[in-house]
């Protein structure tokens, strides 16, 4: 009975931190110091990293039951909570300046998160993660084995905030044309095809063979490292800004492959036929399909290969490449062509729900302006583009015959059926390719076994015969 109450009370508490985290990452603070190290402080930014790393450990001791977790969280988590408390310094002042009409209206629908709020989500975070902590004390004992720890500094890396390396350059002192920055069909797009098929690949051969609660473990931890990437691009929005966006209603999850992070994680939480099936049908041919083309550059700003906005791209994507084919290639769950219905009734919808959405953005940043009477360009009006409704990233344009006027915006209906058609032949392209893949493989296993049977019979024909 007591063991039971203690893992309820660590689950609330493993609910309470990783709740602060999500609501924290709507503050522009959140992850504005992690390329602003000096000016915010070392050891401040330090800690803050470590606890973006406990967010992958608290899962995995609590729900999951890994004790290599629990041991590396009870030991070092406290040291950077604690030290956290006292280093924050102007950490709660972050803002983004408005020097211009333009931000001044984009501040007003992204700063919605008072400093109190701020501060109090954050030092409830710490007190949970140090209940926690303290929980799994109580639930395991202060044993632990020191090779363990190492599972700290591997959270940190899995979790690293990824405008970390903006410590160390300059993007304005970049040249547009630079070898280093991200584009189609060069070397650093040829490196984000290769980690995509590396990763994959990787996971599934260190996958492969395991016990069913081991593999379980793994794909949660790779669904919580993509849910921490995936909401690091709120703060990032509001702040320094993601590729073109500038504004938190572009994190809206309606883009085709947000709403993926999240029904291929519940997939692997939940274990939901519905979710698995949209997940493998929908959301991995639609990963896939970006590496094949990363939108054209001119509506793309993705900097250099290290910056924030290629790196999270690159990342997020392949984890969900990833968490959308190994249940069915791991056997958890085989796909099947009727499974197919479900699915496209799903992405019709998004693509519907997206595009009104999308109108409806656009036409309200139509009607904002300052106190001077100032009203956004025609450049500066909001455009999220969800499922890419708005503006076609292709380099070809369709030609507006029949539209839809939703308040103050018209969404070409052409444009947006045609785009649900490509999308569909994608998603049976990747399904064909998936069926091909199969019986190769059995081909493969068939040859395999004729010939072991083969090297048997002549290991046979070879023996000494009795007189």
């Amino acid at each position: 009975m007591k063991v039971t109450y203690l893992n309820r009370a660590l689950a609330a508490a493993c609910a309470v931190a990783l709740a602060c985290a999500l609501l924290l990452t709507f503050t522009v603070s959140d992850y504005y110091i992690f390329n602003r190290a000096v000016q915010f402080g070392v050891p401040f930014v330090l800690c803050q990293w470590a606890k973006k790393g406990a967010l992958l450990l608290l899962p995995l001791a609590a729900f999951y039951r890994r004790r290599g977790c629990a041991d590396a969280l009870k030991y070092i988590l406290p040291v950077f909570v604690i030290v956290s408390f006292f280093t924050f310094g102007e950490f709660f002042d972050v803002t983004k300046e408005a020097p211009t009409p333009e931000q001044e209206i984009y501040n007003a629908v992204n700063l919605f998160m008072p400093k109190w709020l701020n501060m109090a989500l954050f030092f409830v975070q710490g007190a949970a993660m140090l209940a926690a902590c303290a929980l799994l004390f109580m639930r395991d004992g202060p044993a632990a084995a020191p090779l363990k720890l190492v599972y700290f500094p591997l959270a940190m890396l899995a979790c690293m905030p990824l405008n970390i390396f903006e410590n160390f350059f300059d993007i304005s002192q970049i040249p547009a044309d630079s070898f280093l920055r991200f584009r189609n069909f060069t070397v650093w797009h040829a490196l984000a095809i290769a980690a995509l098929a590396a990763t994959t690949i990787a996971a599934y051969r260190l996958l492969k063979g395991r016990a069913e609660d081991e593999r379980d473990a793994a794909l949660g931890a790779i669904a919580v490292v993509l849910l921490i990437q995936y909401h690091s691009k709120d703060s990032m929005v509001m702040g320094d800004g993601y590729n073109v966006y500038h504004s938190v209603l572009a994190c809206v999850p309606l883009f085709i492959c947000n709403l993926g992070v999240y029904i291929a994680s519940l997939s692997v939480f939940l274990k939901k036929k519905f979710l698995y099936e949209t997940s493998f049908f929908v959301h991995a041919a639609g990963a896939i399909s970006v590496f094949v083309y990363f939108g054209r550059d001119d509506m793309s700003n993705y900097g250099i290969f290290c910056s924030y906005s290629i790196l999270y791209f690159v990342l997020t994507h392949t984890l969900l490449f990833a968490l959308c084919v190994l249940p069915s290639a791991l056997g958890g769950y085989k796909f099947k062509m009727r499974d197919c219905v479900a699915p496209l009734i799903y992405y019709f919808a998004v693509i519907i729900t997206a595009s009104v959405c999308s109108a409806l953005v656009t036409s309200a940043s139509m009607t904002w302006h300052t106190e001077s009477g100032y009203y956004l360009t025609a450049e500066q009006l909001l455009y999220p583009n969800y499922a890419f409704t708005q503006i076609n990233p292709l380099p070809f344009e369709v030609p507006p015959v029949w539209t839809l006027k939703i308040w103050n915006y018209e969404l070409n209906m052409l444009y947006i059926l045609g785009l649900y058609a490509v999308y569909v032949a994608i998603f049976f392209a990747f399904t064909g390719a998936y069926y091909l893949f199969l019986a190769a493989k059995r081909a493969l296993g068939r040859r395999a076994a004729l010939n072991a049977a083969a090297e048997l019979a002549a290991a046979d024909d070879d023996k000494p015969k009795d007189e």
